[in-house]
């Protein structure tokens, strides 16, 4: 803390009360990697789980084939 005059200055830390580890920072980045795995797994699964349409030909040779 610095003193000019009547005017006091303080430090980031002083006027905080404590300092900042940034683990927040951390935390969100985690959390945001989390989500987007989870959101693509859902997607992924989802995907793969559906059959296709019926009249849809499912490989290239059934598609050769006509139907």
């Amino acid at each position: 803390m610095q003193r000019i005059g009547e005017e006091i200055h303080l430090d980031t830390d002083e006027a905080r009360g404590g300092s900042t580890p940034h683990i927040v920072r951390y935390v969100l980045l985690a959390g945001l990697f989390l989500a987007i795995l989870a959101m693509s797994a859902i997607w992924i699964t989802g995907a793969l789980s559906q059959r296709p349409a019926q009249g849809w030909p499912v490989t290239a040779e059934e598609h050769a084939l006509g139907g």
